[in-house]
């Protein structure tokens, strides 16, 4: 058995800005406030949060749809890879996007939840609504 979540946020951005962010790994980085890597092609790596988050671009819809396989640090050893899914849809002057994450361990799905609002969410908030008001970003 696997642990699923859905999450949905409306945030200030477009859904380019967004989509963008998300697999360049210098932007990802300033977005979140942690080191992160990708080869935005589908089937490149990338990594995130120093390592902790690493997985494999498998489908980049620019900038309707985003879906990797993911895993962090915390899986069990041969635990496969998780699904990662972003959907982006303009919503008035920012996007509205869904996150949904599954086939995640037994029991690690509580702390991603958390994890999502407190290491994504909330940092990609602010980020963009800097931007929006002028300050440089990457």
């Amino acid at each position: 058995m696997t642990d699923s979540l859905e999450k949905t946020a409306v945030l200030p951005a477009s859904p380019d800005e967004i989509f963008d962010a998300w697999i360049d790994g210098a932007q990802h980085a300033a977005m979140t406030g942690a080191d992160a890597t990708s080869d935005p092609v589908v089937g490149g790596e990338f990594t995130a949060w120093e390592g902790y988050i690493e997985g494999h671009h498998q489908l980049l819809d620019r900038p309707h749809r985003i879906v990797q396989s993911w895993r962090s640090s915390e899986f069990p050893d041969g635990a496969p890879d998780s699904r990662l899914e972003l959907e982006l849809e303009p919503d008035g002057d920012g996007t509205r996007l869904r996150l949904v994450h599954t086939e995640i361990p037994a029991g690690q799905g509580v702390r991603y939840q958390s994890g999502w609002e407190e290491f994504y969410f909330a940092p990609m908030e602010a980020y963009f609504a800097a931007r929006r008001q002028g300050v440089p970003g990457p």
